[in-house]
C-alpha cells in the first residue's frame, strides 16, 4: 500500500501565497507520476497539476498556469504545490495522488492512490 500525507492548509488572504506538502511512503513503484487536485462542495474533483516520479516534467491546469508551481524532491520522496497569487476560487480541499505507470494524466480515474486532503482558503 501507498500513505500519502498532505499538510500547509490554511487560511490566506487573496494574493497571497501558500506551500502544500505531499508525503509519500509505502510501496514504491519504477515509475509513476503524482498530481494535485482539488474539490468544493457540490462539485467534481479537479485537476491542478502533475509531475513525473523523476520530476523533470510537470503539467499545469490553464487555471493556475503562472501562479501554481509543482515540484518533487526524490531524496525525501515528498512532492509541493507553491500557490501564488491566490484568490478566492482557489478555496477548496487540495489532494495529493499517485498515478502507478507513464505519462502526466489528468483524470481522476487515472489515480491510484490518494491523501485526505488538505482545507485551503483564501479571503476576499
Amino acid at each position: 500500500q501507498v500513505q500519502l500525507v498532505e499538510s500547509g492548509g490554511g487560511l490566506v488572504q487573496a494574493g497571497g501565497s501558500l506551500r502544500l506538502s505531499c508525503a509519500i511512503s509505502g510501496r514504491r513503484f519504477s515509475s509513476f507520476a503524482m498530481g494535485w487536485f482539488r474539490q468544493t462542495p457540490g462539485k467534481e474533483r479537479e485537476f491542478v497539476a502533475a509531475i513525473t516520479w523523476s520530476g523533470t516534467r510537470t503539467y499545469n491546469a490553464d487555471s493556475v498556469k503562472g501562479r501554481f508551481v509543482i515540484s518533487r524532491d526524490t531524496a525525501k520522496n515528498t512532492m509541493a504545490l507553491q500557490m501564488n497569487s491566490l484568490n478566492p476560487e482557489d478555496t477548496a480541499v487540495y489532494y495529493c495522488a499517485v498515478s502507478v505507470g507513464y505519462g502526466l494524466p489528468r483524470a481522476v480515474r487515472d489515480y491510484d492512490y490518494w491523501g485526505q486532503g488538505t482545507q485551503v482558503t483564501v479571503s476576499s
